[in-house]
């Protein structure tokens, strides 16, 4: 396995002092009752023009100093309780690491695994306290590829606030006169309950120890030949592609059980939904709903059939958030948790998370040298399916986290290598 050295650590600061009035950012309560992690992302840049292999670090440096002015709470420190950060401009970690290996060793692996090298070290996995809420990684490969990672406390911001920081760094780094434009007011829309022990009463489950990851491709076409069988087979209109393909790895994960088991267990599927709509796009924080799909019979499972149901538990969460109050959608989310944590706990169901990453931007990342050529994450959590878009194409990647054991079986199902394929990518 690669290893890395630091070479340098530092913290870069704020190009412009955050005003005393905004000295205190108020967290939101569904930032408050989130996960206490940081949530990394790394981007992977194989051919550097040579105009710009000497400066890289001081292009990040530079722009990164500038969009903090923005994304100010990124430089301040999260209280002990959860409730506010003190935006006192400590600024944000900025590490340049040596890796002794070519980006091909990386990347190219069969296990996401691998990427782990390119993040700072057990950071995707750590409490956000007494750890800046941003840390960035330039990580440098013997080929003269490299590697962009950047880790966001997930208090302090859900995936839509992360794609939006990220897009506006890289604006910034090809233009030092943009402007950001974010809006850390989520607390207005969210506001923490006045009723002091309410967080004592939500879920203590904690992500899990880390799994293998593996990810996946889905190609424009075989999305399409999923939607058609969809679509053929039952009443559903305009499958979208995350519907699909999380119905396809779904089906894997139930068939992978079964072979475990020898008999069908019902499952749990956990859907995020960003909120905005209905909050302002521009709104930085945690604005994410959940989606609860159950079934309990193989027939659930068959792809048109989970389709169904699934765009029938959408569209009941989107009727019940239409018409409720903003401030009353925190204590809806909060039911929603504990009804799953209390599927969950009861051990009857087989549990997947699935989440989407795509139509961000972030597979289009360019600081000043190009797109990149593979972007991915860090996770923890077992049974679990992240969908982000591929990096040409309409396509899908999806990153798939399980156990070893369950990883073994779950790779060679036939269904799955029909319309998926291990994503490899060649640096050359």
């Amino acid at each position: 396995m690669a290893s890395s050295t630091i070479i340098s650590r530092k913290m870069i600061k704020l190009l412009s002092p955050t005003p005393p009035s905004l000295r205190c950012h108020k967290l939101s309560f569904m930032d408050h009752i989130n996960f206490h992690l940081h949530s990394p992302y790394a981007f992977f840049y194989p051919k550097i023009p040579q105009n710009y292999s000497s400066k890289i670090s001081q292009i990040l440096e530079n722009s990164l100093s500038k969009v903090l002015s923005f994304y100010y709470p990124l430089a301040g420190k999260i209280n002990n309780n959860y409730t506010y950060v003190d935006c006192n401009d400590t600024g944000a970690e900025y590490l340049n690491v040596r890796i002794d290996c070519p980006m091909s060793q990386i990347i190219n692996d069969p296990y996401n695994d691998a990427v782990g090298v390119v993040f700072p070290q057990d950071l995707p996995w750590s409490s956000s306290l007494n750890r800046s809420p941003l840390v960035v990684q330039l990580s440098h490969f013997d080929c003269g590829g490299i590697a962009v990672s950047a880790c966001t406390s997930h208090t302090i911001f859900d995936g839509h606030s992360l794609s939006k920081f990220i897009n506006d760094w890289a604006s910034t780094a090809r233009n030092m006169d943009f402007k950001p434009s974010p809006q850390f007011n989520a607390s207005t829309f969210f506001p923490l309950p006045s009723e002091p022990n309410l967080s004592s009463t939500l879920p203590t489950t904690h992500p899990s120890k880390r799994h293998v990851s593996r990810m996946y491709n889905f190609s424009s076409s075989n999305l399409t030949r999923l939607k058609d069988i969809v679509t053929k087979e039952s009443h559903v209109k305009n499958p979208t592609r995350i519907e699909v393909a999380s119905a396809l790895v779904h089906k894997c994960g139930v068939t992978m059980s079964m072979e475990k088991s020898g008999m069908f267990k019902p499952t749990l599927m956990i859907h995020a939904m960003n909120l905005r709509p209905p909050i302002p796009l521009n709104t930085m924080g945690n604005a994410v709903c959940i989606i609860l799909t159950t079934t309990v019979t193989e027939d659930e499972v068959k792809l048109p059939n989970f389709v169904a149901k699934l765009q029938k538990d959408k569209q009941q969460l989107r009727d019940k958030l239409k018409d409720m109050k903003k401030d009353m959608m925190p204590l809806y989310t909060l039911e929603l948790a504990k009804n799953g944590m209390n599927i969950i706990e009861k051990g009857t169901h087989d549990v997947y998370g699935c989440s989407g990453m795509t139509n961000t931007g972030l597979h289009k990342i360019d600081f000043g040298w190009g797109e990149p050529v593979r972007v991915t994450l860090a996770t923890s959590n077992k049974n679990n399916f992240i969908f982000m878009d591929e990096q040409s194409g309409d396509g899908l990647n999806v990153l798939i986290t399980l156990t070893k054991d369950d990883m073994l079986k779950f790779q060679s199902n036939k269904e799955l290598l029909e319309f998926a394929s291990p994503v490899v990518e060649s640096t050359k």
